[in-house]
C-alpha cells in the first residue's frame, strides 16, 4: 500500500507562504494532478513530499510511514524532472540504470529492468546513445524510463511534458496516462496545463497562492467548480461571467442580466432570496447555452462582434450588459459578425457565486 497523506502541510521563504496548511489524501494507486498557475505551491507541495523541501509544519505520511524529515533516498519514490535531469555524459542505458546502481540492485536485475523500462518507453534501440543526439521527446522518454526502473510504489512527476511541442504533448500524454495505468503507481503529477489536468487525473487538486481551493474528479472540477477562481482557471475558454441583480416580484425570484430577467433553477431560488436586491455573479460555460437565429421569449437578444472558426466549433465573442460572452455554437451555425442571436440559458447549467467570498453556491 502506497497511500500518501499530507496534512496541514506549510512551507515558508522568509515571510512569504508558499504552501499554506494544505491536506490531501492521495489513495493508493490513484492518479492525482497538482494544478494552478505559475507561484501558486503546486511543485512546491511536490517537493515537500519528495523531501527536497522539507515542510516547516504539518505532517506526510506515504504509506502509513511518517516521512516529514526523512531524506529522499528514505521516502521509497521516483521522480521525474521538468528539466529531465538526465546526464549528458552517460549513455541512455546508464541514465536509466543510475538509480538501480546507486542502491544496490544486482547487475543482472539491473539489466533486466533498464530493458523492461527501455520497452515500455519505446527507447529500447536507443540505449547505446547520448542525450546530445536525442530529440526533447526522447530524453523525456529516458526520465520516465529511469523513474520506472525503480519500481517505487510513488511516482512524483513535475511538468515533465512542458518542454515539449504541441503535438509531441498531445502523444506523450496518452501514452503516459496508459502507461501509469499499467504500472500502478500512486502518482502526484504537477502541471500549470488544465488539459493535461482534465484528461489524465483521477482527481485534480486545483491550487491559488499556496492553498488548496478544489479537490475532485476532472468533470466535477469542470462542471462544478468551487469558487471563481476555479471556474476562471478551468476551461478553454474559461467559464463565463456576467453580473446580475437578485428581484423578488410576489414572491417569484428572478435575476436581471442586462436588460433580460433570468428564472433560476427551482431548487437555487430559496437560497437567492437572502440575496434579494443584491448583485450575483452568474457563471456558464460557453458550450452550455442554447444559439437561435430566431426571436424565443426565454432567450437573451445580443449582437455577434466576432466569430472564431475553430474547426469543431465556432467561438462567438458577443456583449451581455458590459459583460464580455463566450459562446459555442456547432460549426454549421450560421452566423456572421453583427448578426442579432438569442441565447437561453438552461437553469441547471447555471452556478451562481457570491460576489464578496467569490465561492459558488449550492443549494
Amino acid at each position: 500500500m502506497a497511500e500518501i497523506r499530507i496534512e496541514n502541510a506549510t512551507k515558508r521563504f522568509g515571510d512569504f507562504v508558499a504552501v499554506d496548511k494544505a491536506n490531501l489524501i492521495i489513495e493508493d494507486k490513484e492518479f492525482v494532478v497538482l494544478l494552478g498557475p505559475s507561484g501558486c505551491g503546486k511543485t512546491t507541495l511536490l517537493r515537500a513530499v519528495a523531501g527536497l523541501g522539507m515542510a516547516d509544519e504539518g505532517r506526510i505520511t506515504i504509506g502509513g510511514r511518517d516521512v516529514t524529515y526523512l531524506p529522499p533516498r528514505d521516502r521509497k519514490i521516483a521522480m521525474v524532472f521538468q528539466s529531465y535531469a538526465i546526464f549528458p555524459h552517460m549513455k541512455v542505458g546508464d541514465n536509466i540504470a543510475f538509480g538501480l546502481k546507486m542502491t544496490g540492485v544486482d547487475p543482472r536485475e539491473i539489466d533486466k529492468r533498464v530493458k523492461d523500462a527501455a520497452g515500455l518507453m519505446h527507447i529500447e534501440n536507443l540505449l547505446d546513445r547520448y542525450p546530445s543526439k536525442m530529440s526533447g521527446g526522447q530524453r523525456q522518454r529516458v526520465a520516465v524510463a529511469r523513474a520506472i526502473a525503480m519500481q517505487s510504489e510513488v511516482l512524483l512527476m513535475d511538468e515533465p511534458l512542458s518542454n515539449l511541442d504541441a503535438l509531441l504533448r498531445l502523444e506523450m500524454r496518452a501514452e503516459l496516462k496508459q502507461l501509469l495505468n499499467e504500472i500502478g503507481a500512486t502518482t502526484i503529477y504537477v502541471t500549470h496545463d488544465q488539459i493535461e489536468a482534465l484528461s489524465m487525473g483521477d482527481r485534480i487538486a486545483v491550487m491559488k497562492d499556496g492553498l488548496i481551493q478544489q479537490v475532485d474528479h476532472p468533470s466535477t472540477v469542470y462542471d462544478l467548480p468551487s469558487n471563481l477562481f476555479v471556474g476562471s482557471f478551468i476551461g478553454n475558454p474559461p467559464m463565463n461571467f456576467m453580473r446580475g441583480q437578485v428581484q423578488q416580484n410576489n414572491g417569484s425570484v428572478n435575476v436581471k442580466i442586462g436588460n433580460f430577467l433570468l428564472n433560476p433553477a427551482e431548487n437555487m431560488k430559496p437560497l437567492l432570496k437572502k440575496y434579494d436586491g443584491q448583485q450575483l455573479i452568474l457563471g456558464i460555460r460557453a458550450e452550455n447555452m442554447e444559439t437561435l437565429n430566431h426571436p424565443v421569449d426565454d432567450g437573451v437578444k445580443v449582437r455577434v462582434r466576432v466569430v472564431e472558426p475553430l474547426g469543431s466549433q465556432n467561438l462567438l465573442t458577443v456583449m451581455i450588459g458590459e459583460d464580455t460572452v463566450k459562446v459555442s455554437t456547432h460549426p454549421t451555425f450560421d452566423v456572421a459578425p453583427n448578426n442579432d442571436v438569442w441565447l437561453r440559458f438552461p437553469a441547471d447549467k447555471i452556478r451562481w457565486i457570491d460576489r464578496d467570498s467569490e465561492k459558488v453556491l449550492y443549494a
